[in-house]
């Protein structure tokens, strides 16, 4: 019969790098394989994934059950001085790799490149004014429906909460109602947007 080990949760170590990497593309299309996706799916973790690590290490968590890492959080207490540390230390280390399209982004390659290159396009300072810290949480389908999510949340959560983070705020694709379902059970409620945005919405937490 065959058996799942227990998983924990533990903070981020240099060694996790590579599962960082890979998970991120492995549930970089809306939580499926973005693996053929793109021309280069190193782009996501580009973004979502290695800054996170590279500046913010203690607030990275991993799932952890014995073999290769199965699932991570990352997240900023300071969505401000994230996205500037990200212009300045991060987006040099990686540049040469990606460079900025030229003209207009066309395909999927072209607007995440145009994205990391303007990342701080990501920043909404009415939310961050009021929930500075935000996240992204991926998990491998093996570390799915194991309350693996919940621990790794409640872990970032308490995190932030030692540090005198009032609130935190994550962006939300409207199509991924599974997520959807999962951060209300956590207590995230819908923001409201800024005039002009569009592109998905916010959900917020008040720690």
């Amino acid at each position: 019969m065959t058996t799942t080990a227990p998983a924990r949760i533990r903070g981020y170590r240099p060694g996790d790098h590579d599962a960082l990497h890979e998970i991120c593309i492995r549930t970089g299309k809306g939580g499926q394989d973005a693996t053929g996706h793109y021309r280069d799916p190193g782009i996501l973790p580009a973004i979502f994934a290695s800054p996170y690590a590279e500046l913010e290490p203690g607030l990275v968590f991993v799932a952890d059950d014995g073999g290769p890492v199965i699932g991570y959080i990352v997240g900023t207490a300071d969505s401000t001085a994230f996205f500037a540390a990200f212009r300045e230390r991060w987006l040099p280390t990686v540049a040469a790799r990606y460079p900025a399209p030229e003209g207009t982004p066309e395909g999927p390659d072209a607007h995440l490149r145009d994205l990391l290159h303007h990342a701080e396009r990501m920043l909404v300072p009415e939310i961050a004014a009021e929930y500075p810290a935000h996240l992204h949480i991926d998990l491998l389908p093996e570390g799915q429906k194991r309350g693996l999510g919940r621990k790794l949340m409640e872990t970032y959560l308490g995190a932030l909460r030692e540090r005198g983070v009032p609130g935190v705020h994550l962006g939300m694709d409207p199509a991924n109602t599974n997520a959807l379902a999962f951060y209300e059970r956590m207590g995230f409620e819908r923001l409201p947007e800024p005039p002009g945005r569009e592109d998905g919405f916010h959900l917020g937490l008040r720690l």
